[in-house]
């Protein structure tokens, strides 16, 4: 599945600035990625795509066949490739999108909920570190496929995975901050989920709000007061 398992955590297109996201304190616009996490479920497609799903988060992407999707979606193999005529990697390719959409659309409703920096920013580690660390899928593939998934964790890609992220989650900090130092925060926030995902510390779990609140307002939040106080100097 050449390419696919990059977007499962950067999206399928370039990532926009998050001065092309929307205006400060807006929430950025979804587009096609909102269609794609509010779909019938009930529909053939998404049947397929939640039945690949549940297929690799068992045996991962290289043993999971068409016949088992189809069999796991309850749909023929004639009907699955006729919703997907590029057959097995076409529903990788749609399992990808439709997991960026719903991780997207997850994040935007609990950091739209916000009422201060430090609530938008423990809010958003919170549940991306939650949907990532209990996502079946991609604990299969990191446990048994590593090949599919840390090639794309590792310098340039990484950095692309960085600025897709960081793109999404800086509108949300408009409100508070001005642009360049949203970016910044965004950054941060997301390399935090990353870093301590990738190595576990104790104390330090970010599934948890207390210990994601500790955390920001220990570290984080100085930092971006720092960033405050120079922009002031300027």
């Amino acid at each position: 599945m050449p390419g696919a398992e990059l977007h499962l955590l950067a999206g399928s297109g370039p990532a926009e600035s998050p001065a092309e996201a929307g205006p400060p304190g807006a929430a950025p616009d979804l587009g096609v990625v909102k269609d794609l996490a509010t779909d019938d479920r009930s529909s053939p497609r998404v049947r397929v795509v939640d039945a690949a799903l549940r297929c690799m988060g068992r045996h991962g992407t290289h043993k999971t066949t068409v016949d088992d999707i189809a069999r796991e979606a309850g749909v023929s193999r004639a009907t699955l490739y006729r919703t997907f005529p590029g057959g097995k990697d076409a529903v990788i390719d749609a399992v990808v999108e439709t997991e960026v959409a719903r991780f997207f659309s997850g994040l935007a409703v609990v950091m739209g909920e916000a009422h201060d920096l430090e609530d938008v920013l423990v809010a958003g580690i919170v549940a991306a570190a939650n949907r990532l660390s209990s996502h079946e899928a991609l604990a299969y593939l990191l446990a048994h496929e590593p090949d599919v998934i840390l090639p794309h964790l590792a310098f340039a890609e990484m950095d692309r995975v960085l600025l897709a992220a960081s793109a999404f989650t800086a509108p949300f900090f408009g409100r508070w901050l001005d642009p360049d130092q949203s970016a910044r925060a965004a950054e941060w926030a997301v390399r935090i989920v990353v870093s301590y995902l990738a190595t576990p510390k104790a104390g330090a779990d970010l599934t948890c709000e207390a210990d994601a609140r500790h955390l920001v307002s220990t570290f984080v939040i100085p930092g971006i007061e720092a960033l405050r106080t120079a922009g002031d100097l300027r």
